[in-house]
Parts: C-alpha cells; sequence; structure tokens
C-alpha cells in the first residue's frame, strides 16, 4: 500500500442507503455521504442550522470547551451574511501580488530547511506546522515572528496526545487572543484584531467577544486542516515522484492539480448541522434537535460524480468537490489555503526530484462505524533537490 493512499470507509454505506451514523458524546450524528444531499442540506439552513449551542456543530463537539460562538462559522443568514460581508474582503487578501511575493518566500524558506537537512525531516512538525504558522501571519498581518509562537503550540489547538478535545490546550489560545485584543485596543494597528474592533456589523461596532469569536475561527478553522493538505501533498508526491516532473513540464496543470488533491485527501471529514424541525430528508426522517453529518470526504468520493473517484487524476477537468464547505458557509480561508497549496506544488516540482518516505504514523479517526485517514502524526521524509 502506497503511503498516500487514502481509501474510503464510506462506500459501503453511500452506495447502500447514503446514510451513515456515529455517536458524539453520547450526543447522535446522521451523517449524509452522498454529494447531492450533502450540498442540498447544506444550503438549506432554515432546516439544517449553523447557529446552534457554540461548539455543537462542530464533531467532535466543542460545547465542553468553549462557550464563544465562532463567527460567522456558528451563525445563520441574515446574521452571517452580514458578518461575512465584513471579513470577507481581508480573507481576499491572498489574491493580491504582495501577499503572494511574500508567501512565495515562506516557502521557499521551508524548503530550504528541508533540502538542507542531511536526515530525514518530520514533515508534520517540522515542514506543514511552520509553513502554516507563518504563512498565518500574512493573514492577520502580524510581524513574521509571532509565528513562533503559534509553532509552540503544536500541531493541534483544541487536542493533545490521547484526548480529543483538550479544554486546558484550548485556553491557550483564548486568553492568547485576550491578550492581543487588549493590545490593540491601546495601540492600534493595521492588525485584523484592530481591523475588527473598529468595524461596524448592521450599524453596531463588534463587541470583543464577536472579535473574538472571528479570531478563534481564524486561528482553528485553518490549523489543521492546511497541516493535514500539506503534509498529505508531500505523501503522494513521494508516490508519484513522476507527477512532480509533469508539473515542471505542465505548469498549466498546477491549479487542476491542487483541487484533485484537495478533493481526494478532503482535509476536514465532516460538519454537523442541527435539525430546527422534525424533517424527512435523504430517505430518512431527522429529529428536531438532532445533528446531522455534511460528511464532505464521503461526498467528494461520490461515485456518481466523479469518474474514478478513487484515484487522483491531476488534469481531472469536471471537480465540483466540497473540500471548503458549500453554499453560504464554504470556507473563508479557502483563497489562502489554495495559494499556499499552488505555491508549494510550483516550488517542489521545480526545486525536488523524489520525496523518500522514512517512517509514517497515520492519523486515524474513529466516527462511529468509521475508521478514517485524515492524514498523518508523524511522516518522516528525505527531500532530494533536483
Amino acid at each position: 500500500m502506497k503511503v498516500s493512499e487514502f481509501t474510503c470507509p464510506f462506500a459501503q454505506r453511500r452506495a447502500d442507503d447514503g446514510i451513515g451514523y456515529m455517536d458524539d458524546q453520547n450526543d447522535h450524528v446522521s451523517m449524509l455521504l452522498k454529494l447531492k444531499d450533502v450540498r442540498k442540506a447544506a444550503h438549506n439552513w432554515q432546516t439544517f442550522q449553523s447557529a446552534a449551542v457554540p461548539g455543537r456543530i462542530v464533531i467532535p463537539s466543542e460545547v465542553d470547551i468553549r462557550t464563544i460562538r465562532q463567527i460567522p462559522f456558528e451563525l445563520d443568514p441574515p446574521q452571517h451574511t452580514s458578518f461575512r460581508a465584513l471579513v470577507e474582503p481581508w480573507f481576499k487578501r491572498p489574491l493580491e501580488q504582495e501577499y503572494q511575493m511574500r508567501l512565495n518566500q515562506i516557502v521557499s524558506k521551508v524548503i530550504d530547511t528541508a533540502l538542507s537537512k542531511p536526515n530525514s525531516v518530520d514533515v508534520v512538525s517540522e515542514f506543514a506546522l511552520p509553513l502554516q504558522s507563518r504563512a498565518l501571519t500574512l493573514l492577520l498581518n502580524e510581524p513574521f515572528e509571532e509565528s513562533e509562537v503559534w509553532i509552540a503550540w503544536g500541531t493541534h489547538v483544541f487536542r493533545s496526545e490521547g484526548e480529543a478535545l483538550d479544554a486546558d490546550k484550548a485556553n491557550i489560545l483564548y486568553e492568547y487572543i485576550d491578550v492581543q485584543i487588549e493590545k490593540a485596543l491601546q495601540a492600534p494597528s493595521n492588525n485584523l484584531y484592530s481591523v475588527l474592533l473598529d468595524s461596524q456589523v448592521d450599524g453596531k461596532k463588534l463587541s470583543k467577544e464577536e472579535v473574538k469569536g472571528i479570531l478563534i475561527l481564524t486561528f482553528a478553522g485553518g490549523r489543521d486542516t492546511v497541516i493535514n493538505a500539506v503534509t498529505n501533498t508531500i505523501a503522494y508526491f513521494a508516490d508519484y515522484p513522476d507527477d512532480l516532473t509533469r508539473l515542471k513540464t505542465e505548469p498549466n496543470l498546477v491549479n487542476t492539480a491542487v483541487e484533485e488533491l484537495l478533493r481526494y485527501f478532503s482535509p476536514l471529514t465532516q460538519m454537523g448541522r442541527v435539525v430546527t424541525q422534525d424533517a424527512d430528508f435523504a430517505g430518512k426522517t431527522h429529529m428536531e434537535n438532532t445533528r446531522i453529518s455534511l460528511c464532505w470526504a464521503s461526498a467528494n468520493r461520490d461515485e456518481k460524480t466523479f469518474e474514478k473517484a478513487n484515484e487522483v487524476m491531476l488534469d481531472r477537468k469536471l471537480n465540483p468537490h466540497v473540500a471548503f464547505g458549500f453554499s453560504h458557509h464554504s470556507c473563508l480561508g479557502a483563497t489562502h489555503a489554495r495559494l499556499i497549496l499552488r505555491t508549494l506544488v510550483t516550488q517542489l516540482a521545480n526545486r525536488v526530484c523524489a520525496v523518500d518516505v522514512q517512517a509514517a504514523a497515520q492519523n486515524i479517526e474513529e466516527l462511529g462505524e468509521f475508521k478514517r485517514k485524515v492524514g498523518f502524526n508523524e511522516l518522516h521524509v528525505k527531500f532530494k533537490a533536483i
């Protein structure tokens, strides 16, 4: 088995009736597994709610480790529409040329370090984590040196070894954000904290709690997912070095290749919604106040939509994947994440001829009746320069 192979644990259930089941901390979840059902439910916010108790739509649920609502992620229209309109221009800054140049330098230095190592590099902790943290300085408009603080937190914001949720570790992030908000109040700058504190939504100035909710989402939402995406991408090229060569000779394929890798690996398995009223959907009755899962990972392997769904096709023409969610709750950080991956793939294709895997430890999610590989806890490789 190749190290980058990701089998789909949902295939049989998806084919049988399109619904899977899991228990999350004694809170039942019905998992929608077909692409058409996932997209339809994601669009129907009136029946399937995001603005539930803070933390409940996340799987595993975070209700025991936070009371702050992540914004605009845990809001529904019309509130969601207003808050998203406020922050969306900020999250589109990766489209700017200067932003792209600075990110290119960050990626280049991470690759420089990896190539200079005489022995193997753990892609998770020594490559993907520094890359994600340093790139985040651009998104927040913070000094580059601040990334060292975030790197020290480790790869997971809310988890520690052996614990799916770690309140003490989560409090490190919450307290950090509180301190940064106070700093921005005392000495405003052009970082995201200051911009938000000086902003209004529907004619009302944002509260500290609302600012904190946006920042928690920014830190947590793009951490594990980007680390998984970067690590899995490198694992793929370890198995398929000829594809690196192909992307060097056919650079016009880079964007298509990145979208295909996102579809295949689906860095985030699922996201929940809370049912607002008894509803018949996808052939099942879902009771009020229960949860459904929008299972992005299963939807992205739906054979009814994707030809050879369990294979990576770097030149896949039609690719309506939902790796960044769907409808009004599509990921705000998608532009930033895509830029990281496109820059990384481009530089790897032009600078690296082979990635040799020395050791790997898979990260397996336990999802009721399913077990899904989401990435790696460790991936030790040796990069070979062209």
